[in-house]
């Protein structure tokens, strides 16, 4: 009988800077695929016990990487070169993003456009989502919707 993967691993490691404004978890080979489940792990990240949010393993010039953006960086007060402590746990929960309603509407009127919505990743129609649900005016809502239309044409 064999053991089943863990489904959390903690470590400490200290934030990389990835070049720009870019900073990431460095997250150790063994934890990775530890989790059996490749390379690409979708997860819930914890640090230092308090701030968590959900993303993907990622692997970029030889390393695996957990975004820490600056969104997560202003919770948590910490940046490039702090440590801190990690706890991942494997994140089989549905990746789903709530649609904007100005959004919605444009995409039930297009079948082509909500075909293509559906094969995006999660994490590309979040930031289409936001970019709509940021507009502060109808005017800039409109437009914004009309870009997320053309993107996906």
């Amino acid at each position: 009988m064999s053991t089943p993967p863990p489904a959390e691993a903690v470590f400490r490691t200290t934030l990389w800077a990835a070049g720009g404004n870019n900073v990431g978890i460095v997250v150790p080979e063994d934890v990775v695929l530890g989790f059996g489940r490749g390379k690409r792990v979708p997860v819930e990240v914890t640090v230092d016990g308090g701030y968590t949010y959900r993303t993907t393993i990622a692997s970029m010039g030889g390393r695996y990487l957990v975004s820490f953006n600056a969104a997560t960086r202003a919770a948590t007060g910490r940046d490039a070169g702090d440590e801190v402590e990690v706890r991942l746990r494997v994140d089989d929960a549905p990746r789903t993003v709530e649609v904007p309603p100005a959004l919605a509407a444009a995409l039930a009127g297009d079948p082509a456009a909500t075909a293509a919505w559906g094969a995006l990743s999660p994490s590309r129609q979040r930031a289409h989502a936001e970019s709509v649900a940021g507009a502060t005016t109808d005017e800039t809502r409109a437009r914004r919707v009309g870009k997320v239309l053309a993107a996906l044409a």
